[in-house]
């Protein structure tokens, strides 16, 4: 296979992402695209926004339907750890549909090789399997519980053929403990660097700032909430992403607040290099994608989420970020605050290019 693949050999390989927010699929984007560019087939499974989403930006590419783990968040930041044990049931049996799945689809499409986001079902015995995660240690409230965590994560990732972690390798890094924990998976490991969709533009200032919003439900719609409130009585110019891709119908809310349900990539490269701050969750892909624009960020992590409180707050201690949790937010304040500190983008390093047929080689060695 290593000399097949030396010979210029293109490959039909599947990319899934799980359907935990769109960030699992964003940060595919680039993936897909350099597979794309090296003449490679490429077949997405998802559903829902998600779907949308790549096939927007892929319409070319052949996109099977495949059910997500459909994770269930709690209004209650302090159940939200509990509410997503309570649903161990229910996505211990989608990995076991997906695993079905995976079988019929490999046999169908002829699929060479697989890369899954977060999906932990989609491994193989038959051809070369890639679990790609920020998450190494996934943070819990309790120690105990954060190691009965990675000792599942790891007894997954290590059926995959390798992992592939978005983060820099070196000291200076964005996930920190999440991606760089003491003990490594015994799957090989691959530090491929930032993956971001957009590109720097010369653009001038449209917006004072702009608001992403995103993320499962119902805590998508309490930050919404909370944001429309605070931006309807403050003066500026403000852009509000909703982030629902199949939602038609748009809400007014003021002639200074610019809404829009979805934007596609280069509506959102350019809408979010034309404002001055971002408001946003501080999900993984949400900051690779920003670092890379250099912007300046308002983060506010769901609520009971560790992942991003850690991200959220690792950020601010970098000098990349502002933070704030969400029960105690002041957005004026925040923004206030904003326009005094200096941002420390100096420590960031972003690789768009991926050597892709460096990683997938990796794989039958």
């Amino acid at each position: 296979m290593n000399t097949l693949l030396e010979n210029d050999k293109k490959y039909t390989i599947l990319v899934a992402p799980l359907d935990w927010g769109l960030g699992h699929a964003t940060r595919c984007i680039p993936i897909i695209r350099a597979l794309i560019i090296e003449g490679h087939k490429v077949i997405i499974g998802a559903e829902g926004n998600q779907a949308a989403l790549l096939k927007e930006a892929f319409p070319q590419v052949t996109l099977l339907d495949l059910p997500g783990y459909r994770v269930e968040y709690s209004q209650n930041p302090h159940l939200l750890a509990f509410k997503i044990l309570a649903q161990l049931p229910k996505i211990l049996s989608a990995i076991s549909f997906e695993q079905q799945w995976l079988k019929q689809i490999i046999k169908t499409h002829q699929i060479d090789i697989i890369i899954a986001d977060n999906r932990y079902g989609l491994y193989s015995s038959q051809i070369p399997s890639v679990f790609i995660t920020h998450q190494l240690t996934i943070k819990a409230p309790f120690k105990w519980l954060e190691q009965w965590l990675r000792k599942i994560n790891y007894s997954y990732i290590n059926r995959f053929t390798a992992c592939w972690v978005p983060d820099m390798e070196a000291e200076i890094n964005i996930g920190g403990a999440l991606s760089h924990p003491t003990q490594l998976p015994k799957t090989p490991v691959h530090y491929i660097n930032l993956l971001s969709r957009f590109k720097l533009l010369e653009a001038e200032q449209k917006f004072d700032c702009c608001i992403i919003l995103s993320g499962p439900e119902p805590q998508r719609t309490v930050f919404e909430k909370l944001v429309i409130d605070s931006i309807k009585k403050m003066k500026g110019s403000f852009l509000l992403v909703r982030g629902k891709p199949l939602e038609k119908s748009i809400p007014f809310i003021a002639n200074h607040i610019q809404v829009h349900n979805h934007l596609n990539e280069e509506e959102l490269s350019l809408a979010i290099q034309q404002s001055e701050y971002m408001v946003c969750r501080s999900g993984y892909s949400t900051l690779m994608e920003l670092l890379a624009l250099k912007k300046k960020m308002i983060l506010i992590p769901t609520p009971g989420q560790t992942e991003q409180e850690y991200l959220a707050h690792k950020l601010s201690k970098d000098g990349l970020a502002l933070a704030s949790n969400q029960q105690n937010l002041d957005l004026p304040l925040m923004i206030k605050k904003a326009t005094s500190i200096e941002y420390n983008f100096t420590t960031t390093k972003l690789f768009n290019e991926i050597n892709m047929n460096e990683l997938l080689k990796s794989l039958f060695s």
